[in-house]
């Protein structure tokens, strides 16, 4: 039994970068998208990341977007392709760590808010306005049913009341972890065609 189940794990290794391969293509475009919409509007990045009254307050704005979107726009373009996937999965996560702790942290985990989810009952970084939300969602909405194009409006999609947590940006970081330890993924990433000629 042990052998048959050896021999089986031993098998998976031929299929081992598809995981890796799945996470890439899953984080690529997000990155992707979050990198072009800095890029777009760089001027009013680098005023939210100075300005202290309405936006971050970082230091060195112009140098912080720049980063930040250089590290977005490349990097999930090298995502995409498994290319130096170690080496850009570095500044992708700091950048990760930085929106987390400067733009997420006050307002708990949750990125969507849910009273009724175990993580906004006070457990994890309890943002109040978590337990407002369906009060506040079934407020807009009965205004919108009433005086605007409700059908149009929701037409792609329900609304939602965001809390804007660090749900997502955790979850990128230790996808973005899993990459920089394992790589872009065996046979499915340009990484591992030059590192094999490299060893031949």
């Amino acid at each position: 039994m042990t052998s048959l189940y050896s021999k089986f794990v031993d098998s998976l290794r031929h299929v081992d970068g598809i995981p890796l391969l799945l996470l890439r293509l899953y984080l690529a475009p997000v990155m992707i998208q979050a990198g072009w919409n800095k890029a777009s509007s760089f001027d009013g990045i680098v005023d939210w990341f100075g300005n202290e009254d309405y936006g971050l307050g970082l230091p060195f704005p112009l140098v912080m977007a720049f980063l930040a979107t250089a590290a977005e726009l490349v990097g999930g373009i090298f995502i995409l392709f498994g290319a130096l996937t170690r080496l850009v999965s570095i500044p992708l996560m700091i950048t990760m760590i930085v929106a987390m702790v400067s733009v997420h942290a006050e307002n708990g985990w949750l990125a969507i808010a849910d009273a009724s989810s175990w993580l906004a009952d006070g457990t994890i970084l309890l943002n109040e306005s978590v337990m407002e939300a369906p009060d506040k969602l079934a407020a807009a909405k009965s205004l919108l049913q009433e005086h605007g194009h409700y059908d149009w409006l929701t037409s792609s999609g329900n609304f939602v009341v965001l809390n804007n947590g660090i749900e997502f940006g955790a979850t990128y970081f230790v996808m973005l972890l899993v990459l920089f330890f394992y790589g872009g993924g065996r046979y499915v990433s340009v990484d591992h065609f030059f590192t094999k000629r490299e060893l031949s």
